[in-house]
């Protein structure tokens, strides 16, 4: 099977380069001249075009291979270039996947496969997010992207269609994070970022092997005034990683990482008026209760790993805290409802899990036999209280109790998959059971404000079958199917219609995926992917309303997601690469719910999915060691709410250009970078906030962006 290797990773857009970045990258040119004998592409800036995956299969395979659309992002290549501050930077070319910088980081990225996860307020929902075997989405389903540490990463898998199902609750789509092992020598490096808006970024790092010990370490610090008002941030993150191998058949690996985040400011949305006089602008709201948010993240995991004949054994374990405390703009008013929570959510978690799992490889009948048996069990406790965001008349403090209870949630997954390849054909197979319980123990009973302790369980077997048959050593036909479910967050069940208490009559979603697809090697030096998909979902969890600042759930309509996938990457010459995506997604509410002005009906746009996304990527690499890009984005435009009757954000193209550099005298590795995000200036909406009671759907990105940095490494 051909594979081509790529000698870099950057990004496209067809148009004439400023007379400033083209001096820039002579100068640059020169320079990485002056080492091109000694020069060589930085280790991991290769890229195949048929990487080895681990994401939905039970062993490592090529992705070529599977039958369900997946891609992996090797992170040093793709990271040349970018800021390093946020996963979208490196996933905006993946099919399927629409992936948004809010430009609000109390609220991290917004992030969404194949519609799954698009009306997530804030954090991840419906999306599984994976780093390093822990678990970085809640058993309920929320997650924070904002903990993956991508200055250690190695490479990012996406995985779409039906085997996402495979990974339980909330699986409609999977991303998973791998960082480095620790190799070579001692080597330590630091690395400077400064640009628009008080952008500052500053890392320092070591890793290295030594008597059999690999280790990654990691501090950085990020700093920015935000794009738009009221929206600065501090984010320091730290991230340590030890690799040892105890004997020659096993491997024992140690990681560790914090994130903290002090008083991260809010601007929440805007109102369509506001965004339209002015983008950065924010609602007085937010200014009069100075929202804002502070996070402290702990987390460490230990796995081991053996091998035991052709067989193999993997256990892993992990625990962690995480802190926040977060200060909304509910009004005063609501707040006198005796079972409205307040205006300030001030919780402690503890979460934990473990996990098994028993790989064996047969000879089976005129084929290979790969099947792997496991269990997963995840645990989360909140300590979690609420009080009024104002004492008298002086807003945005903490006032008095309103919420004190302790949320409790497990989850327990027994799973199974198999593969089986005989000559041109490989069946795969997966099943996995999932128990998720949440258990609510209230003590704030005071007056009208009653018990509301409570628990209860959701269960359900999804299982997922794929086909995939190698027409030629060049192409593969596959098809997959599989069933899965999404509960409801502790968010969504914290507020029922009534105005209080926890709606526990809440039903989980259930989905049913199918997919096709085709994948070709055109001679050597290009990769082509392209899938049809189909998604249907009952008891679609959606807004049964807005009150007091609050937003109440309810399960409704039938709903389906179907479209066209296509993603492209080749080499025009020895210098010159291009790739491009292109995702088209229908997907709409098949059956009406509601009543009065607030019917939904059938056939409206389901809010927060673009219909069509395109992205174009173009790099030339002049000499070893130098890299000019540039990218386009296209996102359709995106209705705000079921109703459809919000003004949708309009849609919009982005074009940016980067500029990587990169030379080697002796033990010393320098490094430049320079990017102009947004080169036409084009005013647009980033994200939305899919039915936001007060109309403040609109999160504006930024205009025209700059950002320089430079880093430099020493190998001892």
């Amino acid at each position: 099977m051909p594979t081509y290797t790529s000698q870099s990773q950057s990004n496209p857009q067809f148009g004439r380069m400023p007379t400033r970045l083209t001096v820039i990258a002579a100068l640059l040119a020169v320079a990485g001249q002056a080492t091109a004998d000694d020069a060589t592409p930085a280790r991991g800036g290769e890229a195949l075009l048929n990487p080895v995956v681990v994401t939905g299969t039970p062993v490592e395979a090529d992705s070529f291979d599977l039958p369900f659309s997946i891609n992996a992002v090797e992170m040093r290549a793709a990271q040349r270039g970018n800021l390093g501050v946020n996963a979208s930077e490196a996933l905006s070319s993946i099919p399927g996947l629409v992936i948004q910088n809010r430009q609000n980081y109390a609220q991290d990225l917004q992030i969404s496969i194949r519609g799954f996860g698009a009306r997530s307020a804030f954090g991840v929902r419906g999306v599984k997010l994976i780093t390093d075997g822990i678990p970085a989405t809640n058993p309920d389903g929320q997650g924070q992207a904002a903990t993956f540490n991508l200055d250690t990463a190695e490479r990012i898998e996406v995985l779409r269609g039906p085997f996402s199902t495979v990974y339980g609750n909330h699986a409609g789509g999977v991303v998973q994070l791998f960082s480095r092992n620790g190799e070579g020598p001692p080597t330590l490096s630091t690395r400077l970022l400064g640009g628009s808006w008080g952008t500052t970024k500053f890392g320092l790092g070591l890793e290295g092997e030594s008597g059999g010990v690999g280790y990654v370490l990691d501090a950085s610090r990020f700093r920015s005034d935000g794009y738009r008002d009221h929206s600065k941030v501090r984010r320091d993150q730290a991230f340590a990683k030890i690799t040892t191998r105890p004997d020659d058949d096993s491997t024992l690996t140690f990681v560790a990482s914090s994130l903290n985040q002090p008083d991260t400011l809010d601007p929440q949305g805007l109102r369509w008026e506001t965004f339209k006089r002015d983008p950065r602008a924010v609602e007085q709201p937010a200014l009069d209760f100075n929202t804002r948010k502070r996070i402290d993240h702990l987390q460490g995991g230990v796995t081991y790993e053996r091998d035991i004949g052709p067989d193999t054994l993997f256990v892993s374990a992990y625990t962690g805290k995480r802190s926040v405390v977060q200060y909304q703009s509910i009004p005063v008013g609501a707040q006198a409802n005796p079972r409205q929570a307040g205006g300030l959510i001030d919780f402690d978690r503890s979460f934990s899990g473990v996990g098994a799992r028993w790989t064996a490889r047969r000879a089976f009948d005129s084929g290979n036999l790969t099947v792997t048996a496991g269990i997963d069990h995840d645990r989360s406790r909140d300590d979690r209280q609420g009080y009024e965001n104002h004492v008298g008349t002086t807003l945005g403090v903490r006032g008095n109790l309103r919420r004190n209870e302790i949320n409790t949630i497990t989850s327990t997954d027994p799973y199974i998959q198999a593969v089986w390849a005989s000559g041109p054909w490989q069946w795969s197979a997966g099943l996995r059971h999932s128990h998720v319980r949440f258990k609510v123990k209230d003590k704030f009973i005071v007056g009208a404000n009653g018990d509301d302790s409570g628990s209860v369980s959701y269960r359900r077997t999804t299982p997922a079958l794929g086909l995939t048959y190698a027409l030629t050593p060049d192409i593969n036909l596959y098809a997959s199917a599989g069933a899965g479910f999404e509960t409801p967050t502790l968010n969504e069940l914290s507020y029922s219609a009534e105005g209080g208490g926890f709606n526990f009559d809440l039903k989980p979603s259930r989905s049913q995926q199918f997919e096709a697809g085709i994948k070709a090697f055109v001679g050597d030096s290009t990769r082509i992917d392209a899938a049809v998909f189909h998604i249907r979902t009952q008891d679609e969890i959606v807004v049964a309303g807005s009150f007091g600042g609050r937003t109440s759930f309810r399960n409704a309509a039938e709903t389906r997601r179907q479209g066209v996938e296509l993603a492209i990457e080749t080499a025009l010459t020895e210098t010159l690469t291009a790739k491009g995506m292109l995702t088209y997604l229908d997907a709409t509410y098949r059956t009406g719910f509601g009543s009065g002005a607030s019917a939904v009906k059938s056939g409206n746009r389901m809010p927060g999915i673009p219909k069509v996304s395109l992205f174009a990527e173009l790099a030339w690499q002049p000499i070893s060691g130098v890299t000019l890009a540039a990218e386009a984005l296209h996102r359709g435009k995106v209705f705000v709410n079921d109703q459809n009757n919000g003004r949708p954000a309009p849609a919009h193209t982005l074009v940016n250009l980067k500029l990587a550099a990169e030379q080697r005298q002796g033990n010393w590795t320098f490094g430049q970078l320079l990017r102009i995000d947004n080169v036409f200036d084009r005013k647009h909406i980033g994200s939305v906030i899919v039915g936001d009671a007060n109309q403040r759907f609109y999160e504006p990105g930024p205009t025209r962006s700059w950002y320089a940095g430079v880093s430099a490494s020493h190998a001892f």
